[in-house]
């Protein structure tokens, strides 16, 4: 067993079931709430998180063998969220966490079967301006990092709605 590809990997479980738990808890209501600056409905978010976990391996094994990643920018990302929000406008909240749970443990299996090695190795990532990113860090900033950025979120909406409710019936 890897240590470091091990804490990756428990590290996206956690995040996951966070993510997870706190939507699992949600009303109708909060459910469809949008989220402000994103415009995402929160239960399209959480599918969104589930979705792209085989996207994300997918790159950071590139990287692990030594490919570059290419093509990729933060317009190409912008357009595929864009296309998953209007296609999946209408997730239930069962569908969402089904993926969340199928997606975030293969990941996470996905994460332990790297080595020091592959997470170490480093190739130009056109995401970020071309920089020479390691795999590892290539998880921590998108597979690991990405439950918690969208819970943080949701939480963050989710509050000012009740702040807003609260303040109108005072």
């Amino acid at each position: 067993m890897n240590n470091r590809s091990e804490a990756l990997a428990q590290r996206l479980e956690a995040g996951a079931t966070a993510l997870a738990t706190f939507a699992a808890s949600l009303s109708d209501a909060g459910w469809q709430t949008r989220v402000p600056g994103d415009g995402r409905k929160v239960g399209v978010v959480v599918h969104h998180v589930a979705s792209v976990y085989p996207i994300e391996i997918h790159l950071a094994r590139l990287l692990a063998g030594g490919q570059p990643i290419t093509e990729v920018t933060w317009d190409v990302v912008a357009a595929m969220n864009a296309e998953h929000a209007r296609e999946n406008d209408t997730v239930t909240k069962e569908a969402a966490l089904e993926l969340l749970a199928t997606n975030s443990a293969a990941a996470a299996a996905a994460i332990r079967a790297l080595s020091d090695e592959e997470l170490d190795r480093a190739a130009l990532v056109s995401l970020n301006s071309d920089a020479p990113l390691t795999c590892q860090f290539m998880l921590e900033d998108h597979a690991v990092r990405h439950s918690y950025h969208h819970l943080a979120r949701i939480r963050g909406a989710l509050a000012r709605q009740t702040e807003a409710i609260d303040h109108t019936y005072r």
